[in-house]
């Protein structure tokens, strides 16, 4: 099985997430292969809506930078974690950044998916995922409902489905596991 982990942590030093998805790679088997994106560390850019994956160069986006490496890496995985501390009650901008980039993923074409308008796939398979989030000391179920929410309608437009949401807890990592690994 493969796994792609995108931590959105912004901190420096390596924080509760950070740590908490290192004891989360060490405890998955060896026989999962398991890529990980620290993406503040990595060459990324904000999407700016040109639509050259769409139209000039299909499928591949034309910003050169390090985007590319995590759309094969998302692509190609059997389940995608989306970690990231809450700030001000969302994502980190590093995870919106490239969750937002996703979208080369997906054909600019339009078709009815639940009784909604969304892009059509461009691959066979999209892998499903899941959302580790650890919370601020003023987090409330308001924010996390909002998260889950905004992941949730990704899951439709991704043609993907958010298996669960898990909340940094260091008793809890086996569960985890067993969930990411259980696709």
């Amino acid at each position: 099985m493969k796994i792609t982990i995108l931590n959105g942590d912004m901190s420096q030093g390596g924080s509760e997430l950070s740590r908490f998805l290192e004891k989360l790679v060490a405890g998955i088997s060896p026989n999962h292969q398991v890529s990980q994106f620290p993406l503040h560390t990595m060459n990324l850019h904000y999407c700016t809506g040109c639509w050259n994956c769409w139209w000039k160069t299909p499928g591949r986006c034309s910003i050169n930078d390090d985007g590319s490496e995590i759309f094969n890496s998302v692509i190609n995985s059997d389940f995608v974690v989306f970690a990231s501390p809450l700030l001000a009650g969302f994502t980190s901008s590093a995870l919106k950044k490239i969750t937002d980039r996703l979208i080369v993923l997906l054909h600019p074409y339009i078709e009815l998916n639940q009784g909604e308008c969304h892009h059509r796939k461009r691959y066979a398979k999209y892998p499903d995922f899941g959302l580790l989030l650890e919370m601020e000391p003023d987090t409330d179920q308001d924010d996390l409902k909002i998260v889950g929410d905004l992941y949730d309608r990704f899951a439709i437009n991704f043609h993907s489905k958010k298996r669960n949401m898990w909340l940094v807890n260091h008793d809890n990592t086996e569960d985890i596991i067993d969930e990411i690994c259980f696709v």
